[in-house]
């Protein structure tokens, strides 16, 4: 009885085992939409890459590692977890369901505290892929990977803030 509730609450939270998402075509579309990202951020805007050093600083690990997991847990596991238990989280419209349309919404807002609006409104996006794969796999592995590549591209890029 105990292993089945704590089954259910690791189900809930997105931290049962999910099979590799890697190998999902789509997975690897978003890996290379990141990629896309990167290069248009290489040409619109001035870069400021950081040194080896810096990647191997706990403030990089920090941005690149504990951030997004921390992010994805929040977000995608305990709240959209639990919006998905109700009947009108579940509606999907085009592969995106109400649940993560509305963690995705709070997500970007919630990058508002740190970035320009626009700039929080560009990442309503990436957070829609990663609340994406949270439904297609009822895990938050797939997305903490891909918000740790996002992160780590754009910070390498950018530098260190």
């Amino acid at each position: 009885m105990r292993t089945a509730v704590m089954r259910t609450v690791a189900d809930t939270l997105g931290l049962a085992c999910c099979p590799p998402a890697y190998r999902h075509i789509l997975f690897l579309v978003a890996m290379l939409a990141g990629v896309a990202c990167w290069v248009g951020l290489w040409l619109c805007m001035p870069i400021h890459p950081i040194a080896l050093r810096q990647v191997l600083s706990p403030v990089f690990f920090s941005l690149v590692l504990w951030q997004p997991a921390m992010e994805e847990f929040l977000f995608r596991g305990c709240l959209q977890g639990q919006l998905r238990q109700w009947s009108w989280g579940q509606r999907c419209w085009y592969g995106i369901t109400a649940a993560n349309g509305c963690t995705s919404l709070l997500f970007a807002a919630g990058h508002c505290w740190h970035h320009p609006p626009l700039w929080a409104a560009v990442i309503l996006f990436p957070s829609l892929i990663f609340g994406y794969f949270r439904d297609r796999y009822m895990s938050i592995y797939p997305g903490i990977a891909l918000h740790a590549f996002y992160n780590a591209g754009y910070f390498v890029l950018t530098g260190l803030p």
